[in-house]
């Protein structure tokens, strides 16, 4: 049961047309790593490395969301979801990684779950890139090289041309700095680089797949609805104490962190406060690069989870940044301390800096130690920490759109617990308890305060 905690918010106080959803990514969720003519992916050489992920843990059935796609729509039915997030597994769709075989099997699954959501009057909002970069790619060199931005482009045009004329919200890349940063710089993620060299060059050619694909969606999205951005992460920064080195820092770690692509994408520049001699010559850029990525958007996604506290710098060489943890904050399971303001604080400033256009907040959500208890009246799960953390970000965004902010929709992270990166199975986020040995999917306490919330009941 639910506790009857007053959050003192309710959907009736948002716009009649705000979009209320939840997010799933291809690699965590699908599993079928291996049939029906999908090819590895960067994700699964990595995940099948020993010691790269919890307990060698691997995204080979995840959710089983590729056979089970059906079910998991009736639940976002159940749940009242307006909108679905969920992104394209490259490699199930082109095996080679380009456009010399289309596995039309893989795209048909696509268009099945397309049209199995516009069934249940729930719009699909789809990530053509998660950072599953085929592994045929990745022994081309993967993202460090030019010509995946190409390749990535024939991604978008295969994908669009058969679902642009029912899918309402396109998004070319998911948090590139993640896949630059934390997957060729720090090595905690795919591919597992440790080259700062590698992360810059990447992070360029990411940002130029973005800027090349826009014209191709749009030449091929007819919905008339239809729109197409990008989505980036995002943190709020402040200095961990009062010293000067914790308030020099904490600019840096806002320049890196934030600007490094909001800048590019909405001014046509990298932020000139990077540190001499260190990102930009390392860039791989070319005359008309910038005009390219900065190419206008119609909508900006960002991903919003916890602050970022910054005291000093261990390694700089692999962005490791030590931080203050307020002994008076909240924090879940990973450590992320829980801060709504900042998703407010956050969402006005890149409004006012940066995009004066619709904003979505494509990911928000928290992960705790959740037990699966049997009931004479079926199986629960209690959560009220994660039922506190959405009521409390979703008044942060509500406080945005009082002070003015044109913020559009909400799509929790994520529908139901799943393969979470390097984490594996030891990070659960869901709206729903995923039991791996059966592959039941449970409501939690806070999938049920969403659900009403949603139903205006709460």
């Amino acid at each position: 049961m639910l506790d009857n905690q007053d959050f003192s918010i309710s959907r009736n106080q948002f716009p009649a047309d705000f979009v209320w959803g939840a997010a799933t990514a291809a690699y965590q969720v699908e599993g079928s790593v291996d049939v029906d003519g999908r090819t590895p992916s960067i994700w699964d050489v990595f995940s099948h490395t020993p010691g790269k992920t919890y307990q060698g843990q691997n995204g080979d059935i995840a959710g089983d969301h590729y056979r089970r796609y059906k079910e998991d729509v009736a639940l976002m039915r159940q749940l009242g979801l307006d909108a679905y997030r969920f992104s394209v597994s490259w490699p199930r769709v082109l095996p080679e990684g380009r456009r010399g075989i289309v596995n039309h099997k893989g795209l048909d699954f696509y268009d099945k779950l397309v049209d199995e959501l516009l069934a249940n009057n729930i719009d699909p909002f789809v990530t053509l890139y998660h950072w599953d970069l085929p592994q045929v790619l990745q022994e081309k060199g993967g993202w460090k090289e030019r010509a995946t931005t190409e390749y990535f482009c024939e991604l978008a045009d295969v994908v669009t041309r058969r679902l642009g004329d029912r899918v309402k919200g396109w998004i070319t890349l998911n948090e590139p700095w993640v896949s630059a940063v934390t997957g060729h710089i720090t090595g905690e993620h795919a591919p597992g680089e440790t080259d700062i060299i590698a992360g810059v060059r990447a992070g360029h050619h990411l940002m130029l797949a973005h800027g090349l694909a826009l014209p191709v969606i749009r030449d091929n999205m007819t919905r008339p609805d239809a729109q197409v951005g990008i989505t980036l992460s995002s943190t709020y920064v402040e200095p961990g104490n009062d010293s000067t080195e914790a308030k020099d820092l904490a600019l840096l770690v806002d320049v890196i962190s934030n600007r490094l692509f909001l800048e590019p994408l909405f001014k046509g520049q990298y932020p000139k406060e990077l540190p001499d001699n260190f990102f930009l010559p390392m860039v791989p850029m070319e005359p008309g690069d910038l005009e390219i990525i900065s190419r206008p958007v119609d909508f900006l996604g960002l991903n919003y989870y916890f602050r970022t506290l910054p005291l000093n710098v261990e390694d700089f060489s692999t962005y490791t940044i030590r931080q203050a943890k307020p002994p008076e904050s909240q924090y879940t399971a990973l450590g992320w301390e829980v801060y709504p303001r900042g998703l407010s604080e956050l969402l006005n400033r890149v409004y006012k800096d940066y995009f004066q256009g619709p904003i979505y907040i494509t990911e928000n959500g928290a992960a705790y130690e959740d037990v699966l208890e049997e009931t004479k009246e079926g199986p629960v799960v209690h959560d009220p920490e994660r039922t506190a953390y959405l009521a409390q970000h979703i008044g942060a965004a509500l406080d945005a759109i009082k002070e003015g902010v044109p913020l559009k929709g909400y799509f929790a992270w994520t529908l139901y617990d799943n393969f979470e990166w390097a984490l594996g199975t030891n990070a659960r986020f869901g709206l729903a308890y995923l039991d791996y040995p059966t592959q039941r999917r449970i409501i939690k306490d806070s999938g049920h305060w969403y659900s009403q919330f949603l139903k205006n009941k709460v």
